[in-house]
């Protein structure tokens, strides 16, 4: 069983949003899925609430039971656990942090949010954890300046998912439904972006973790002039 999580020093980074439409879009390539919602407002518990059917199980757990869940669910035959951690650091940041085989950290195309992913990518690789940046939110008509110098603050971090995951209003409303957007509009843009991060998340956890080093408490030249 493979096991990401949605994780970030920050909130507002849409992470439940993202973690609720890759479940889908995995679900629909074939995994089995099941959700862990660690963060204590539950708000992946209440979207599976607003879903209505059980293909994708969502459950809330705590920190210290986090790890015997998981093996419950590989031994059930789940293929792949999205773990959603709130957007601060705490018992329920680390836990997830350990549990995952591939942390996805997300991040809208600001500064205040590319510098909060350097602190989470830090805490990530103090972990020995593997990690990958996403940018959401970006504007939709075009790559706008600040959305090429985010994307490059990333790149230069380590590593960045494709695609940029752009604002669009199928992600709040198949949220707000309990779907994804991969089945809200399923020929829309927002589903395909969906489908091709899935495809994007796939490729790396087959591929090697690489080795984590010790970070620098200085932010990269990137990130600092992304503000």
């Amino acid at each position: 069983m493979r096991k990401i999580a949605f994780v970030t020093q920050k909130g507002g980074a849409g992470k439940s949003t993202l973690a609720s439409s890759v479940a889908v879009a995995a679900r629909q390539a074939g995994e089995r899925v099941f959700i862990i919602d660690l963060d204590p407002l539950q708000t992946l518990v209440n979207w599976s609430r607003a879903r209505g059917v059980a293909d994708i199980a969502v459950e809330h757990v705590p920190p210290a039971k986090l790890s015997k869940a998981l093996a419950a669910l590989a031994a059930k035959g789940v293929t792949l656990a999205i773990i959603d951690a709130p957007g601060q650091e705490g018992d329920y940041f680390s836990a997830a942090v350990r549990a995952a085989d591939l942390c996805v950290i997300p991040a809208r195309p600001n500064a205040f949010d590319l510098w909060a992913s350097e602190i989470t990518r830090m805490r990530v690789k103090e972990k020995g954890k593997d990690y990958a940046f996403l940018l959401n939110q970006c504007p939709p008509a075009q790559q706008s300046a600040r959305v090429e110098l985010g994307a490059k603050a990333l790149q230069a971090m380590g590593g960045l998912l494709a695609p940029l995951v752009s604002s669009r209003v199928d992600y709040q409303e198949a949220a707000r439904l309990g779907r994804g957007v991969g089945e809200y509009n399923p020929d829309g843009v927002a589903a395909e972006e969906m489908r091709e991060l899935w495809a994007s998340i796939k490729r790396r956890l087959k591929k090697p973790a690489s080795a984590a080093k010790t970070p620098s408490a200085k932010p990269t030249k990137a990130v600092r002039n992304a503000a």
